[in-house]
């Protein structure tokens, strides 16, 4: 979340200045980096749930399945399942190189980075929909979120912090993907 902070124009200005004279990036350039952060997000966004549904249909296979004798078969049967069969948009691992969900204990959880996006994103809206960046705010954050640590799960922490459970409009906003 609190990456989000330093394209705020309020902490933006406090930093984003010219190394030898002090004087603050011109509002035009600092409005065409906050818009530069939506650049080819469809195609990111794309990219990274056809990795993270690929990553959970490998692992949702059984015993009772038959054998996948065709990877690149399977992959693209995949991905027709949920509509990502994109030519424009091919998978950014393929499923013999894509490590992360064979050996490094991320089987069946690559959704994980997506997931927590969508969580920044949430939570980075609350505290707008909440008034911004107060005291508050922040104190509410670090009672509920900070302090806590992993002494509870974090869908608990997190519905303590928003009052509800995550929603994806904000990372589609974010995105410029609404």
């Amino acid at each position: 979340v609190n990456e989000n902070w330093a394209l705020v124009p309020e902490v933006f200005g406090n930093f984003a200045r010219h190394h030898a004279t002090g004087e603050a990036m011109p509002a035009g350039l600092a409005e065409k980096l906050r818009r530069a952060s939506r650049f080819n997000q469809g195609y990111a966004t794309t990219e990274y749930l056809a990795a993270a549904l690929l990553d959970l249909e490998w692992h949702s296979r059984t015993a009772d399945d038959p054998l996948v004798e065709d990877v690149e078969a399977f992959e693209r049967a995949a991905l027709a399942k949920y509509g990502l069969d994109l030519p424009q948009v091919p998978p950014r691992y393929r499923s013999c190189y894509f490590s992360h969900i064979w050996g490094t204990g991320y089987a069946a959880n690559y959704y994980a980075y997506i997931w927590s996006e969508v969580m920044d994103a949430d939570a980075f809206a609350w505290f707008n929909e909440h008034g911004g960046m107060t005291r508050a705010n922040g104190d509410h954050f670090r009672a509920t979120v900070l302090s806590q640590g992993g002494s509870r799960p974090e869908e608990e922490l997190y519905r303590d912090f928003t009052g509800r459970d995550p929603r994806v409009e904000p990372l589609l906003a974010k995105r410029g993907l609404q």
